[in-house]
């Protein structure tokens, strides 16, 4: 086999095609041409860029979701490593209503704001009895799941209204 024909091994970077073509006839010293063809992304990878750039984009929008994954992450490790956390997270399901009452005597509010802090104190209240609960039990026992769910609809929704309007 002529050298010429022969392909010669050339390293390249990962995920490139290189195309050799053998030497042209007629001028011995021409150089031969290289061409470089990249290796076209996946449809999943394209999919997962495209999803990673919009949650990239809207993350300040996505913050209650993303408080919301990482504390049934902890709580679901707290649950394995130590499940009496759950007497010390306890306590703190006092806290939203001894808040709204030192708002309410240092702050008196009526009406829309009254309604708010009324509907905050009543949600991290909540929140509070599903991390007890969770650590306590674990994030997936019973009706937990369900109740995680439901706390972060209203989360996420009040923070976009809140975000909007102010």
């Amino acid at each position: 086999m002529s050298s010429r024909t022969r392909t010669r091994r050339v390293k390249t970077a990962a995920g490139v095609t290189t195309v050799r073509l053998p030497r042209q006839r007629g001028r011995r010293t021409a150089q031969p041409f290289v061409v470089v063809v990249p290796e076209r992304p996946s449809l999943a990878r394209e999919l997962a860029a495209w999803t990673g750039h919009l949650l990239w984009r809207f993350r300040h929008a996505l913050a209650p979701t993303g408080i919301a994954l990482a504390v049934f992450v902890v709580t679901a490790l707290l649950h394995v490593f130590a499940w009496w956390s759950a007497l010390v997270l306890a306590p703190a399901v006092a806290a939203p209503a001894g808040w709204l009452a030192f708002m309410q005597r240092r702050r008196p509010a009526t009406g829309t704001t009254l309604g708010w802090r009324a509907a905050l104190a009543l949600l991290i209240t909540l929140a509070f009895t599903w991390a007890a609960l969770a650590a306590g039990f674990g994030p997936l026992a019973g009706p937990l799941p369900l109740l995680w769910l439901l706390l972060l609809l209203p989360a996420q929704t009040g923070w976009l209204i809140v975000r909007r309007t102010h």
